[in-house]
């Protein structure tokens, strides 16, 4: 039996009937409005109460208590809404056939899905939604990707607080729907961004111990150093797009394509060309011998339903 990851399980409550609690004096209010009305004069630390269930908001600021409420459709989303993956197809630059697809977050109301993870990073519920990406991609291949395909999907290192806890629900979504684990490739989101390059090796373990692939997302000048790749040991790379797009016109950037192409063919790691719009640049990235290729030219992310 596995222990959840508390930080994966955090909510937000929201209680629109209840006490306002500022300073231990409680102030009833009977809707959402009226406790905005009481929350727009107040500056200290507060909560709210449903005295019926004792159920008790976080202590913050006022103001942080009204910018939730403020959000709370999205907030609602984000904990209890319907979610969907929509599947963009990814190809072998060789053949032509059809390697996979990577999985791509999307809500039932179309609400961004930029809007969906600037509001979990705000309120504190990045790693529940990551989560609920894992699980809908997961869902989605069983539904749509071949046994042979392999799906691509999304993680935030800095979500995964304990590797060892935080990733079991993902392992357990893919025992229910008795998958493979070899399907799965999780890939770094940003990895640019990356800082803890330690904290990401524990995560990558965590994920080839269970039989998992892994991938550096978005790879660029500043992070293809041998070193890196070398402490990561990544399955796959996939090249950002601002070096793909008219690689065909810019010199420069087919000397880094050339220069990565030879890094990871020296490592075994399986390279990707992402954001290909353009027959020119299918040319350019098969020429130089980039195994995989994603973008519009091959296809738009798809509801998995279709």
């Amino acid at each position: 039996m596995w222990s959840p990851c508390v930080a994966c399980s955090t909510t937000i409550p929201f209680i629109e009937r209840g006490l306002l609690v500022v300073n231990d004096q409680p102030h009833p209010y009977e809707s959402f409005d009226e406790l905005k009305a009481k929350l727009s004069s107040v500056e200290d630390n507060v909560y709210c109460v449903n005295p019926a269930t004792k159920q008790q908001t976080p202590i913050l600021p006022a103001v942080d208590l009204l910018e939730q409420i403020a959000n709370r459709d999205t907030i609602e989303l984000i904990q209890h809404g319907e979610f969907e993956s929509h599947l963009q197809p990814i190809i072998h630059l060789d053949s032509g056939e059809r390697f996979g697809y990577e999985a791509l977050l999307r809500s039932r109301n179309d609400v961004s899905p930029g809007e969906l993870f600037r509001a979990a990073n705000r309120f504190g519920l990045h790693s529940k939604l990551d989560q609920r990406a894992r699980a809908e991609a997961i869902k989605a291949t069983h539904h749509a990707v071949l046994p042979h395909e392999k799906t691509f999907i999304n993680f935030l290192p800095s979500t995964i607080y304990n590797p060892d806890y935080c990733l079991q629900h993902t392992f357990e979504v893919i025992d229910r729907y008795n998958l493979s684990p070899d399907r799965f490739i999780f890939e770094v989101v940003e990895t640019e961004k990356v800082q803890d390059v330690a904290h990401l090796q524990h995560v990558f373990s965590t994920y080839k111990k269970r039989g998992m692939k892994v991938a550096l997302d978005d790879v660029g000048a500043g992070f293809s150093t041998l070193d890196m790749l070398t402490r990561l040991e990544p399955d796959y790379v996939k090249i950002d797009r601002s070096y793909v797009s008219y690689c065909d016109e810019d010199a420069e950037k087919r000397a880094f394509l050339k220069n990565v192409r030879q890094l990871t063919r020296s490592m075994g790691i399986t390279l990707l060309a992402e954001g290909i719009e353009r027959s020119e640049e299918v040319d350019v990235c098969r020429e130089l011998g980039f195994d995989l290729a994603q973008g519009y030219y091959f296809g738009k992310p798809s509801p998995y339903a279709l």
